[in-house]
């Protein structure tokens, strides 16, 4: 089958490259790039208006499957990835039994092999993530897993995580690190400032991330090895990167639009919705993150979908954190970033396709002749209104819903075929 976009804004980061023509695709592959294209027996979409960028990655996703697919499962998970526009999603290893073993790899790749996008495993750090015996990462690597991380929880004794480093350095995976001190939160459910003082409740202090976020990045630089700060969300995380990076450490770093766009004040309203970890902070940590984007300190634009049954969410003070995102993320961040702080539409679809790429060592990422033909059409400059009831996710989870986006994912191509249209 050949399909054949016209007349689209040709993005790709990979290759600096920035034209308006078409691309062909044949067999599951970009076979030509650039210019005006014969139609020959291609079906064709017309993509006059629309950007046509590598597929969206999303390098840190809970799909709940297995243990929890009351939540969402992998096929949802991945409908409800390529309506956001992307390809290749990496899920997280929280799951029950825990992605730890090549037969947990095996299970979920298996599965994914009929989802709508691409799915990367992520594999915990430890044994049944209970921060003790660290796994066989060769093992792990060989069934299947792009990186490792006990995200969800984390790593609380430095000298694991050290061994960690160097093991999983020695078989290239990338760790990423969920930066928590557990001893400071203390049962904390948002963050620790004047609005969880007036509700009475614990909160959860910036030190919590920062102290952690400080350990790691040290223990790379003693150990020479890499590490990944997942989720960032305070000032002085991003600062600490940024530190770090000046000084030649092997870092890198995500956030998610939520970090960017909200602050701790909409919990008054008590709503779980607007509960996860890390929370929602002040407008002074939106303001640091934004920047941290915008000079780079900041890698990747990521989801942390984390789906719940409304049941789940219904009790303010009980209910699990997390929100759904993948619906939502690429409209979310070229709304804050693009719109509202100008910054260019190439460093956004930078962020959220070639550098999770780069960093996990995905095949995703690019626009080039030969690659597999995942490829999103977004439209910029399309306004919407976010109904959480449309959303494809088994969960609707969302602190969005009612708010007024810009930009859309029109169309979805993933390995040559059509997985998401939008009507």
């Amino acid at each position: 089958m050949k399909l054949l976009i016209q007349n689209a804004r040709i993005l790709d980061p990979s290759q600096n490259r920035d034209e308006i023509g078409d691309i062909l695709i044949e067999n599951g592959k970009i076979a030509q790039v650039g210019g005006k294209l014969p139609a020959d027996d291609a079906q064709c979409i017309d993509a006059s208006g629309l950007c046509a960028v590598p597929g969206l990655i999303d390098m840190h996703v809970h799909l709940r499957d297995p243990g929890f697919t009351h939540k969402e499962d992998v096929l949802t998970g991945c409908r409800a990835a390529a309506a956001g526009g992307f390809t290749a999603i990496c899920c997280m290893p929280n799951t029950k039994p825990v992605t730890d073993s090549p037969e947990v790899l095996h299970d979920i790749l298996d599965r994914a092999a009929q989802a709508d996008c691409r799915v990367y495993p992520v594999a915990a750090i430890t044994k049944g993530l209970s921060g003790s015996s660290l796994n066989d990462f060769a093992a792990l690597k060989a069934a299947g897993a792009v990186a490792v991380s006990d995200d969800g929880r984390p790593v609380e004794c430095g000298g694991q995580m050290l061994e960690a480093l160097k093991r999983a350095y020695k078989e290239d995976l990338m760790v990423i690190s969920h930066c928590e001190d557990l001893s400071i939160i203390n049962g904390g459910i948002m963050h620790k400032g004047s609005v969880s003082e007036e509700l009475g409740v614990k909160g959860m202090d910036r030190a919590s991330e920062d102290s952690i976020t400080a350990r790691e990045i040290v223990l790379a630089e003693c150990s020479g090895t890499r590490i990944h700060i997942a989720h960032v969300s305070t000032k002085g995380s991003v600062q600490l990167i940024r530190e770090a990076k000046a000084r030649g450490v092997a870092v890198t770093a995500e956030t998610a639009p939520h970090y960017m766009m909200m602050t701790h004040e909409l919990l008054r309203n008590r709503d779980a919705n607007w509960r996860m970890n890390p929370p929602l902070r002040e407008q002074e940590d939106c303001e640091a993150v934004i920047a941290g984007v915008l000079d780079g300190t900041l890698d990747c634009i990521i989801t942390d979908h984390a789906p719940h049954a409304a049941e789940e969410k219904a009790n303010f003070e009980t209910a699990p954190n997390g929100i759904v995102g993948l619906e939502t993320s690429f409209a979310a961040a070229n709304t804050v970033l693009c719109k509202q702080r100008g910054m260019s539409f190439s460093k956004l679809i930078e962020a959220m396709t070639t550098r999770p790429a780069q960093i996990l060592g995905l095949p995703g990422g690019t626009l080039k002749e030969g690659a597999a033909a995942d490829i999103t059409l977004l439209d910029p400059d399309l306004v919407w209104t976010v109904d959480k009831t449309k959303f494809h996710s088994k969960s609707n989870n969302t602190p969005f819903d009612g708010m007024q986006l810009t930009g859309k994912a029109v169309c979805t191509i993933c390995g040559g075929t059509i997985t998401y249209q939008y009507h």
